[in-house]
């Protein structure tokens, strides 16, 4: 493997890491899950690593792919089992970092967030994140003016489902 490439690919996916562990967080209802998404979403941004031509923001691209991948793999409502790569990403030098949070309300949020619709699931969290919507809708391939429609419609599903619960 170019070195060159690892090594750039670590320096733009280790500040963006959080942003996998959300997304995991989001589409996963248990710790085995999340790692096991959190594999599979690094193994599919370091094997189009080598597309990315630098045309949008890393963080888009990151979360283009990473949301492509837990959609695919977490749809409701048969979720598919998560097929072992053969590829080795060892030689990254990564760590995985844990992303912990214990406070209540939080999980509350999440659990409620958890039952949302696929899109409305990225949605809600690109929105906590402040994405402004054209790059929303770059991210979801839908235009500006659906991704403010889509959005409205998610935070009111959200608002129902949190108190719901």
């Amino acid at each position: 493997m170019n070195s060159d490439l690892e090594k750039t690919f670590v320096d733009f996916f280790k500040p963006n890491q959080r942003l996998i562990h959300k997304i995991c967080r989001i589409y996963t209802d248990n710790t085995e899950d999340h790692e096991d998404l959190f594999q599979e979403i690094t193994i599919q941004l370091w094997k189009s690593f080598p597309g990315f031509k630098g045309e949008a923001k890393f963080s888009t691209w990151m979360y283009r792919v990473a949301l492509n991948t837990a959609i695919t793999l977490f749809r409701k409502p048969q979720k598919k089992e998560l097929k072992h790569s053969e590829i080795d990403i060892s030689s990254l030098k990564m760590e995985y970092e844990t992303y912990e949070d214990d406070e209540y309300k939080l999980k509350k949020k999440y659990q409620a967030v958890y039952k949302l619709s696929d899109i409305e699931k990225a949605l809600i969290m690109m929105y906590l994140e402040d994405k402004p919507y054209r790059e929303i809708s770059d991210i979801l391939g839908i235009t500006e003016g659906n991704a403010r429609v889509k959005m409205n419609r998610a935070k009111n599903n959200l608002k129902l489902k949190i108190n719901e619960g």
